[in-house]
């Protein structure tokens, strides 16, 4: 299992330590969640700290931005040498040409979907994105209830991507755990995504070891 801790729910006051932290960890990925409090009811951080975080982190970063016209800044999220650029489905009017100017960039393409936005909608394009992000919460806060009905939304993605020969990893995001975590790797997801359950816990590396350890 790919684990991404997200960066949203580390102490900022103390972000330096939660780096380190994560460095010294088995996780894969740094997940930087991007609010600009109107695509999202939130604000959450901007580029002056994500290049502050990429000139310490030594794992590869995972942007997804809950942003208005997220093709903008194609641009400055390559120059931060990202891994992933994650944008929304419901963001984006012409996706297939964000997915090119992302791939342009030198960069894996992901696409995020809310939890009302069914699968679906990535018919025509699943086989030209790496990665999707299934949102188990409405994006916008940490520590929100995981949805229920996320389980049977990736079996159907998973199901999407075999049926059409595409390689697109599968990510979840929200209320992830170690209650919800074992569900998720069950139905196919190939990349898990935890905040408050790896940076609230007593020991936070042991928490990123159990869902590294999680298998489909």
């Amino acid at each position: 299992m790919i684990v991404s801790p997200s960066l949203l729910s580390a102490d900022f006051a103390h972000l330096s330590r939660d780096i380190e932290m994560l460095n010294r960890s088995s996780c894969d990925w740094f997940h930087l969640d991007v609010m600009d409090g109107v695509f999202v009811p939130n604000i959450s951080f901007g580029f002056p700290v994500m290049k502050a975080i990429a000139q310490y982190a030594g794992k590869p970063l995972d942007v997804h931005l809950m942003i208005v016209e997220p093709q903008k800044f194609v641009g400055e999220v390559a120059a931060l040498g990202a891994k992933i650029m994650n944008v929304h489905y419901e963001a984006c009017t012409h996706l297939h040409r964000v997915i090119s100017q992302i791939h342009d960039a030198g960069m894996m393409a992901g696409v995020t979907l809310n939890p009302a936005t069914p699968v679906s909608v990535l018919e025509d394009i699943i086989c030209d994105v790496d990665l999707v992000l299934l949102m188990s919460v409405n994006p916008g806060f940490g520590g929100q209830k995981f949805i229920d009905a996320t389980p049977e939304k990736c079996r159907r993605l998973r199901e999407l991507i075999q049926r059409k020969g595409a390689k697109a990893l599968i990510q979840i995001d929200g209320g992830v755990n170690r209650t919800t975590a074992p569900l998720l790797a069950d139905v196919g997801a190939d990349c898990l995504v935890a905040g408050n359950a790896i940076f609230k816990a007593d020991n936070p590396q042991e928490e990123i070891s159990f869902l590294k350890s999680l298998s489909q």
